[in-house]
């Protein structure tokens, strides 16, 4: 190790733990990357000396330079934004990797991947992309794809931020927007206020900014996880997006059916059809949003942007597979305002909620014992699944994933 010659042919294989200091005060978890090499390396690597594995990269390339470092370990590394300043100290070339899904080694559970990496620690090099070959969980070669960094990019979360507003017209509140990552879409949705969270991060929804924030959440919750895609990152988007009224549609149609809604924390400013049209035995509380699709909410409020106005001055017009999804909830909620019982104001979820009940815990069962009902679900669920699967190349298109 001490001689510069030998060194270069030196090859340092390893499986590092994988364990990460909590700051939830996680009993075994608390200070456990404390150590002289996490005191030694953590002004030059910042919170990603959080994790273990990480203090045996940094020492390995600082301390046996010119050496081969081959290593197993998940991706945050190259992918997270937390690793940005580590990355800027660890400037090794990756010669080759390959990813295989977590659950493929033992006593490792959860759905992301998990890369052998060859790095060459005599070169230098700031990785903005790299290329690993896949395997699935049977050892079979599927293909390759390409990973990245994104310490260039813009990320989403800074261009929804941009559309925030203090307008007194809060429709509901958007939640998660401090997540950039597909691990982070759990925690996108949307609810009636702010105040139904215990940390709220998000911003207010409007008349202003429905469109854009119908498009974020759409763009979230569009794409299919999968275990390769664990780590990417949504972004700023191009413009492109602005001009294309059909994609915003798509979104807003998508949003109108997938929220959190509950008319029990106030006006639901949601319900997309008029009362007529479901048979309603009462007038809704609000018909903010048929008017608005209608192109009859008037614009009260500067714009968010000089150049932008997001409130349609005209009828919305809608494609095929949005028609589709309108359809299928008309009808769902029909069926629901047959019921003697039903809440004339009610959303999806409280239809949901109406239908499949609550288990002794509190939480919402996931089947119903209604066989209509199943039926009518079942049939807006897959219509939304054909619309989200027209949405998905837009994503890609507009950049909001690379």
């Amino acid at each position: 190790i001490n001689n510069p010659q030998k060194r270069k042919k030196l090859v340092v294989y390893i499986n590092p733990p994988y364990a990460e200091v909590s700051s939830l005060g996680i009993k075994g978890k608390s200070g456990v990357n404390k150590s002289k090499i996490h005191d030694n390396y953590t002004s030059k690597i910042g919170t990603a000396g959080r994790e273990i594995y990480i203090l045996f990269l940094v020492r390995i390339y600082n301390e046996i330079k010119g050496c081969t470092l081959a290593e197993f370990s998940k991706l945050k590394a190259l992918q997270g934004s937390a690793f940005k300043k580590f990355r800027q100290f660890f400037q090794a070339k990756l010669e080759k990797s390959f990813v295989v899904p977590a659950n493929t080694f033992d006593n490792v559970t959860g759905t992301f991947p998990i890369g052998f990496k060859i790095w060459n620690t005599k070169k230098q090099k700031n990785i903005e992309k790299f290329n690993a070959d896949i395997y699935d969980t049977g050892g079979n070669f599927t293909g390759s794809r390409p990973f990245y960094t994104y310490d260039k990019y813009k990320l989403i979360n800074k261009w929804i931020s941009s559309f925030k507003t203090e307008t007194e017209n809060k429709i509901g509140f958007l939640a998660g927007t401090n997540g950039n990552d597909f691990q982070q879409n759990k925690i996108v949705y949307i609810l009636n206020r702010r105040e139904q969270m215990a940390n709220p991060r998000g911003i207010w929804i409007t008349e202003n900014n429905l469109f854009v924030c119908s498009v974020y959440n759409a763009v979230r919750h569009s794409v299919v996880f999968n275990w390769l895609n664990d780590r990417d990152q949504f972004l700023f988007p191009n413009n492109k997006w602005k001009k294309d009224n059909e994609f915003q549609n798509d979104c807003l149609t998508f949003t109108l059916f997938q929220n959190n809604i509950q008319s029990k924390y106030g006006t639901n400013y949601w319900i997309p059809f008029p009362e007529q049209e479901v048979d309603a035995q009462e007038k809704f509380g609000s018909n903010f949003m048929t008017k608005f699709i209608a192109g009859k909410i008037k614009n009260n409020a500067p714009t968010l942007h000089k150049t932008d106005n997001f409130i349609p001055e005209k009828p919305l017009k809608f494609s095929t597979e949005a028609k589709a999804v309108f359809n299928a909830g008309k009808k769902l909620w029909k069926y629901y305002h047959k019921q003697p019982d039903c809440n004339v104001n009610a959303s999806l979820y409280d239809i949901r909620e109406y239908f499949q009940g609550r288990n002794e815990n509190g939480k919402m069962k996931n089947k119903s014992n209604d066989k209509i009902y199943k039926e009518l679900i079942s049939e807006l669920r897959n219509e939304l699944k054909i619309l989200a699967q027209k949405i998905e190349p837009k994503v890609y298109e507009y950049e909001f994933l690379k």
